[in-house]
């Protein structure tokens, strides 16, 4: 393949440009997408059969920030890229949520998708670029993906949407919105605002989606030129006549089991049917006419016909509610006595246990990527322990899906932080999930603010957060409020949304079918503003208000301002002055490069002697002053006195008493406390002192 290369202009001066046929061309696709000097080469892989035993799409996507893009190298000891960051996963789950649902039907084999972040010139962000990238890569290869997708992020500044914002641009902008489509339809939205409404949000997703028809338009031309004949001769095609005996075998059974409300016994039900079915198809000792991944699909899809029935038709769910009914809530705050604040969040069969941990910045989250080393001073982590499913499995480092529940969950309850100056505390929220039924990462959002309110934390605005679903059949539509695993899982939209009653901070949708409008979306966005406003004013019923009083065990922080040029006094030579004030107070001292000094300790003792030390080290000696200090060392003609950290001078002799000293060392001994004023600072700043005009 010769090399070839498109562009499109998504806005005024901005011009995204795809490449192909000079590098990786055993690939089944490859691409080089570039915007300003950011490069992003993704390229697309297939096994040439799927295996039979497979009943799903085994599609694995990595993405990976190469250091030398930016003229970096790793810090630490190893200097090569290996386990992912949690960006690089984030980014990878963003490439993989508007693929998966675009693959043909029955397609099963296996599919790898790599993206490497190559030049990265620090205005322009990768991260769209790399979606872009697999889609086109999977678009001109044989795989066969229905139709090109294409991905773009949307700030707003000063009410002004901007397409492919600028790192700079995005540091003024209240939004960050990334979404992905096709030319047709919305399939994935990742956003983040500071409190905009229903309408901001649409109109923001509405730009950016223009913007994704010229990209896939683009694509499907160019994939007309370059792009290699699908293979679609691996297609499973599940036999009509399975299909058709498997419902007539198992419909009364299954319409029986979709409604019954508890998960556990609905989920042992449709075991014992599939169970009875598996059995009575595949006998032992006889050949099998159908093939048993065949029955497992074709059983599967029967089950989400009769849930979709029952929900379309009947418009209730398997618990007994209606579309827009939301779970009973409890609320319990102070579950923890020892931690600085806690609560135990439970709606229906989901249940988070949050708590809220306070402390200094060396609490925060040190981090390293292409941008330089940064720390986060608010973070939170989200756990899914298998017990929550009442299943045995994996126990160890976060998964993708951990990972991803609690960034969504820490962006959605960042707009409610104070400002550092107000609260300088480095926050960290835990959310265990000790029982989930759907929508766990929405718990950990409503827990998250509970635990961060008893721990005193003055919060701007609480927000709460839920899940809602969609079916959608032809002319027929029905939004869930607070969905269930089952229909998530069964559903063509899952759509995560947090907020006050005022506005959204953040929200998330992955949509499985095209079809759903814009006008669907609105009335989404509707009744999800109404469940959350239900959800919130239930947790206010129980903690109305952030706690006036801190734990007696979180520890208690001050701070201070110096000149930035006081902080080497501070922190001395290889760091000897600051390690010392540790050591004798105590206290946790921070310094950041503003020259805002953060004293924290649990014993006020402790936070007001390294107070003391640290004003002693930057403050200025005045002539004429006072000052109670300590006799540091007696010589023959006087006395050296520490008026102040790091400051002595000498009081003469003659400067002790009125009356003559004949034995200075019987007279005073080192270490003793003393008076003394300030007569004088030579042009060296040596300090002449006497303690005899004190009297």
């Amino acid at each position: 393949m010769k090399r070839n290369i498109i562009t499109v202009q998504i806005a005024e001066n901005k011009e995204i440009s795809f490449e192909t046929g000079k590098i990786a061309k055993q690939a089944n696709g490859a691409v080089l997408v570039r915007q300003g000097e950011t490069l992003i080469f993704s390229s697309a892989c297939a096994s040439n059969e799927a295996k039979e035993e497979i009943d799903f799409l085994p599609l694995r996507v990595d993405y990976q920030e190469k250091f030398s893009s930016a003229g970096k190298t790793l810090g630490g000891f190893i200097k090569r890229e290996g386990r992912p960051s949690e960006k690089e996963i984030l980014v990878s789950r963003l490439i993989d949520r508007p693929l998966r649902p675009l693959f043909e039907e029955g397609y099963y084999n296996e599919v790898q998708l790599l993206a490497y972040v190559w030049s990265y010139d620090g205005v322009h962000q990768p991260d769209p670029l790399g979606i872009c990238a697999a889609a086109a890569a999977l678009t001109i290869s044989d795989i066969p993906l229905i139709k090109p997708v294409a991905a773009v992020r949307v700030g707003r500044i000063e009410g002004k949407f901007i397409l492919n914002p600028t790192l700079e641009e995005m540091s003024a902008s209240d939004l960050d919105l990334l979404l992905a489509g096709t030319e047709d339809a919305i399939l994935m939205i990742e956003g983040y605002c500071d409190f905009l409404t229903e309408a901001q949000v649409l109109e923001a997703i509405e730009t950016g989606h223009h913007a994704i028809q010229k990209i896939c338009k683009a694509l499907a031309d160019w994939r007309s030129v370059v792009g290699k004949p699908k293979n679609r001769e691996t297609l499973r095609k599940i036999p009509e006549d399975l299909t058709k005996l498997i419902e007539s075998q198992t419909a009364k059974a299954l319409e029986h089991a979709v409604q019954i409300p508890e998960k556990q016994k609905r989920e042992e039900a449709m075991g014992k049917v599939k169970e009875e079915l598996m059995s009575a198809l595949f006998p032992e000792n006889q050949e099998p006419k159908f093939s048993q991944i065949d029955a497992k699909l074709a059983f599967k899809s029967i089950q989400a016909k009769y849930l979709r029935k029952m929900i379309l038709e009947k418009k209730t769910r398997s618990d007994g509610r209606g579309l827009k009914e939301i779970r009973a809530i409890d609320v319990e705050p102070s579950l923890l006595p020892r931690t600085h604040g806690s609560c135990l969040f439970t709606r229906g069969e989901t249940q988070a246990v949050a708590v809220c941990t306070l402390g200094g910045e060396s609490m925060g989250q040190r981090y390293e990527n292409l941008d330089g080393d940064s720390l986060r001073r608010f973070y939170l982590q989200y756990f899914f322990p298998p017990f929550s499913v009442g299943e045995v499995g994996r126990s160890g480092p976060a998964g993708r899906r951990e990972i991803g529940h609690g960034k969504l969950a820490e962006r959605a309850l960042s707009a409610t932080l104070p400002s550092q100056e107000a609260f300088p505390y480095t926050i960290r929220l835990e959310s265990t999930i000790t029982e989930s039924n759907g929508s766990s990462s929405m718990a950990s959002v409503c827990g998250g603010c509970l635990a961060m309110m008893n721990a005193g934390v003055p919060i701007k605005r609480p927000v709460s957060g839920i899940a809602m679903g969609l079916i959608l059949e032809k002319d027929k539509t029905a939004i869930l409020s607070d969905i269930l695993g089952v229909e998530d899982a069964l559903g063509d939209m899952d759509f995560k949304i947090t907020g006050d009653k005022e506005g959204i901070t953040a929200f998330q949708m992955d949509i499985k079918v095209e079809g759903i409008t814009l006008d669907i979306m609105r009335d989404a966005l509707e009744q999800a503003r109404e469940g959350r406003s239900h959800i919130l004013d239930k947790m206010l019923e129980v903690v109305p208000e952030p706690s006036k009083e801190m734990s007696i065990y979180a520890p208690r922080i001050e701070t201070m301002q110096v000149k930035p040029s006081k902080i080497g006094t501070i922190i001395g030579p290889g760091g000897k002055q600051i390690r010392a004030i540790v050591e004798e107070t105590g206290a946790q001292i921070d310094i950041d490069d503003s020259g805002l000094v953060s004293i924290a300790s649990s014993d006020t003792a402790s936070m007001k002697r390294a107070k003391e030390i640290i004003e002693g080290l930057i403050g200025e000696v005045e002539i004429g002053k006072i000052y109670h200090g300590k006799v540091t060392s007696v010589v023959n003609f006087g006395v050296f006195v520490e008026i102040m950290p790091g400051k002595e001078g000498l009081c003469h002799v003659s400067e002790l008493s009125e009356k003559r000293v004949e034995d200075i060392f019987s007279y005073i001994k080192q270490g003793e406390p003393i008076s003394v004023k300030v007569l004088d600072i030579n042009e060296r700043g040596q300090l002449k002192l006497s303690c005899k005009a004190t009297a």
